[in-house]
């Protein structure tokens, strides 16, 4: 009896992203020098584009006993992985959560960029993973961590992050083969050959580099361009240094939004609080969220841009002989018409039984709009182009008074009061979305402030408000939130 033991490879991948091929080349790779190879795949139907589990097992064709055939496993085994390929981060945390990776054994290779989960899009709060943690987790549990954002090293080499992945594995040293062999799989293949070298080559490259490099970046400041100069100019001129990213990404977001002119009022609203520390900073933040609050103009415009299509195209990998169809399922409610019609017309609307009853038959079910027909997409440019009537709308003229009495409560209590005036600018969370999604926020957010009274005479006010919110937040029926007051 041989006491050889097959080398185990689990690679995690998502729809659309070479998995099957990464495979393929690894049985190519295993056969071609002298090892038998098995390989299976476990199709997933979670969250996302769908995630695969492929494994893989190969053994040394010299070490088996003349006449006899090596039993190889089907699927991965909990503690028995030699090698572990996660094509991104949320992947790799299933990995950990699996208990495929450990510390004795396991080189992990892992792709540090993130497609949201379902439900970190979901949550009623910022339910996101935290990135950092996630790596430092896989660090911890793995003998060997390989850790880069291979997806944009694919996006640089124009194809899939498959090869690139590839070039990691060849990078880690953790299977008995050469660079020069692991590339001629890839010549085998016979697809998309110098693509493939190329990006493998960007992944080799990146695992080589030292350890440091391989953080997952910070999120990177933005320079405002000729148009917003004036505003940057403002920004370094009348607010701390600590502020000044902060308020360039809120700049940029209005002036994308509106114009110029209301990022300029962003900039206005918040003067009284530049000496506020972290209290402008959060303001800063959710006032700049709320400023651009979604509505139907904001919905047409970002449906119709050429930005739009040009990243479905890439995200389909578009051919020049194909042809690309664009549906939009959209369910407009009365609210949202009027909340885009001038104030006046748009309180008629909600106050008129008969305009109501008039407009049921284009409101009570949802339509179909295809944006890639022409028709399509000058229905959704229309309602796109009202942006210079938004000042005057029903819905700008109800959220700007909102906004006012919000920012007035900061103001008051941020020289006396800075931990709630604190909370109180991180308590807009609450206020997201349209629709029903809207309505249950504010809701939600008036019951919260409608306390503020009572906290002002505690000395634990600023957390008190922070536990309201955060109960806001655990559940859609508002059930914690009630819970919670009925005991204040």
């Amino acid at each position: 009896m041989s006491s050889q033991r097959a080398i185990t490879i689990a690679l995690l991948a998502m729809g659309g992203e070479g998995g099957g091929v990464l495979s393929d080349w690894l049985v190519d790779l295993a056969e071609c020098n002298g090892w038998l190879a098995q390989a299976t795949s476990v199709p997933g139907v979670a969250q996302r584009t769908g995630a695969t589990v492929y494994y893989l097992e190969l053994f040394p064709a010299g070490a088996v006993p003349e006449g006899l055939h090596p039993v190889l496993a089907l699927a991965p085994v909990p503690g028995e992985l030699d090698v572990v390929i996660a094509s991104e981060l949320m992947e790799a945390g299933r990995a950990l959560q699996r208990g495929l990776v450990t510390a004795d054994r396991t080189t992990f290779v892992v792709s540090t960029h993130r497609v949201f989960s379902m439900t970190e899009r979901t949550a009623m709060g910022d339910g996101r993973v935290d990135a950092d943690k996630l790596v430092e987790g896989a660090r911890a549990a793995a003998a060997r961590l390989v850790a880069a954002d291979f997806a944009t090293l694919a996006e640089q080499a124009g194809g899939p992050i498959a090869p690139v992945l590839f070039g990691a594995l060849a990078a880690s040293g953790a299977l008995p083969f050469t660079r020069a062999q692991f590339e001629e799989s890839i010549r085998r293949g016979g697809v998309g050959v110098n693509a493939s070298l190329k990006a493998f080559s960007a992944g080799y490259d990146a695992s080589m580099a030292p350890p440091a490099a391989q953080a997952v970046a910070a999120p990177a400041d933005v320079p405002l361009g000729p148009r917003l100069a004036a505003l940057a100019d403002r920004i370094a001129r009348e607010f701390p240094p600590a502020a000044h990213a902060t308020l360039r990404h809120g700049v940029l977001r209005l002036a994308d939004y509106q114009d110029i002119a209301y990022a300029a009022e962003y900039l206005d609203r918040l003067q009284p609080l530049r000496e506020t520390g972290e209290v402008l900073a959060e303001t800063a933040r959710h006032l700049a969220l709320w400023m651009s609050y979604e509505d139907a103009i904001r919905v047409a415009d970002l449906k119709t841009r050429r930005t739009r299509f040009d990243r479905v195209a890439g995200e389909v990998r578009l051919t020049p002989g194909q042809v690309l169809a664009i549906n939009e399922f959209m369910h407009p409610r009365v609210e949202e018409i009027a909340d885009i019609l001038p104030a006046a017309m748009g309180r008629w609307l909600l106050r008129s039984r008969a305009a109501r009853s008039a407009l049921g038959p284009f409101t009570r079910e949802g339509r179909v709009v295809r944006t890639s027909s022409l028709g399509g997409f000058l229905q959704l440019y229309a309602i796109a182009s009202l942006r210079g009537t938004r000042r005057r709308s029903l819905r700008f003229a109800v959220e700007h008074g909102r906004i006012d009495a919000w920012l007035a409560q900061v103001r008051r209590l941020a020289a006396t009061q800075p931990a709630l005036a604190l909370e109180v600018a991180r308590a807009q969370r609450l206020v997201k979305g349209y629709g029903d999604t809207h309505a249950r926020g504010w809701r939600n957010f008036e019951r919260i402030m409608a306390t503020l009274p009572r906290l002002e005479s505690r000395t634990d006010g600023g957390d008190h408000l922070r536990q309201l919110a955060g109960a806001a937040l655990a559940d859609e029926s508002g059930q914690a939130l009630d819970r919670m007051l009925a005991s204040a």
